[in-house]
């Protein structure tokens, strides 16, 4: 049972962490079984995120052991992005369940310092876009007990929380907790995540709000790992609207994972609601398209339409033109 691996992992973390990383029990635990089993609880609660759990890497103990949710339509790795913590004390012998964030990819183009004023200011943001999920719980801040670099990282980021004493974590309001949690994750996702109002309105060109998280979601999941190489490679690289063909139009012989042609997600997505679980069929529920085709469909109130954006067309391509010629 998940609380209960985790109750063990929080109390002998700090004995087991004196033993080599290799000849310890707990550190396989931590990386197969509370993985495993925090996966089947994050089924049972409704949700289909990817688990990762870490006591270290490279043969040494981490500062602070962890396990995190992943959406994938934003991350896969605990480095960057944002996503559900659970990151453990080993000294005051606590875990915190977090919104937080991916502090690597942060130090990494600011440097710690700055970086770590990044991460609050980015931490302030989420907490504001999910103002009806933080009332829920603490955005106090929380100590990890730890000046390694990325422990201070973890601290900044976090947006909200809740943090649990070892005989809080088998108990109703825990698993409420975590319910919530997850559920703010996925609607934090369909209002944009971090990105700014200002930035979504303009990728959208819409000032309509609903609108513009719609196409700002259809846009990641068209971004999702693997999505644009399954297509590629069951789809002809011709957009299926006007018919451009890049290898015959523009000579394009470069690798066929890099043809200028875009994959575009067209499942509707407006009965949509926050929060609520969705699934997309590769390659099924997706189009290949030039750029402007890609762009005009999300114009329109049904970006799903095909043949009605094969409609507005009216123009012949100049080859088709030259062949009348002859």
């Amino acid at each position: 049972m998940f609380t209960d691996t985790l109750r063990k992992i929080t109390e002998q973390y700090i004995y087991e962490r004196v033993k080599p990383f290799s000849e310890s029990h707990l550190s396989k635990t931590i990386q197969t079984t509370l993985r495993a089993e925090a996966q089947d609880l994050s089924k049972s609660l409704g949700f289909d995120f990817k688990v990762r759990a870490s006591a270290g890497q490279f043969q040494t103990w981490a500062a602070i052991p962890w396990v995190a949710f992943f959406d994938p339509l934003i991350t896969t790795t605990a480095q960057e992005g944002y996503y559900v913590f659970f990151l453990i004390n080993p000294l005051e012998q606590t875990a915190s369940l977090s919104m937080n964030q991916g502090a690597t990819s942060v130090f990494r183009e600011f440097r710690e310092k700055q970086g770590l004023r990044v991460l609050q200011r980015r931490a302030m943001d989420i907490k504001e876009r999910l103002t009806d999920y933080a009332e829920h719980f603490s955005d106090a801040l929380i100590s990890l007990s730890s000046l390694h670099t990325l422990p201070l990282g973890y601290e900044a980021g976090r947006a909200f929380g809740r943090t649990y004493e070892v005989d809080e974590l088998n108990t109703d309001e825990f698993k409420i907790d975590l319910q919530k949690m997850l559920e703010a994750y996925k609607v934090l996702t369909f209002r944009g995540g971090t990105l700014p109002t200002d930035t979504m309105q303009e990728k959208s060109g819409s000032k309509d709000i609903d609108e513009t998280r719609r196409y700002v979601l259809s846009r990641r999941i068209e971004r999702a790992s693997n999505v644009r190489r399954i297509v590629l490679a069951k789809r002809k690289p011709i957009c299926e609207s006007c018919g451009l063909d890049p290898k015959r139009d523009y000579s394009y012989s470069g690798h066929p994972m890099q043809v200028p042609l875009d994959v575009h997600h067209a499942r509707p997505l407006k009965g949509l609601s926050e929060g609520e679980t969705f699934s997309y069929s590769v390659p099924d529920d997706f189009l290949v398209l030039c750029p402007t085709c890609h762009r005009m469909i999300h114009k329109q109130k049904d970006p799903s339409d095909l043949e009605q954006l094969q409609s507005k067309i009216h123009f012949k391509f100049a080859r088709e033109g030259a062949l009348g010629l002859l």
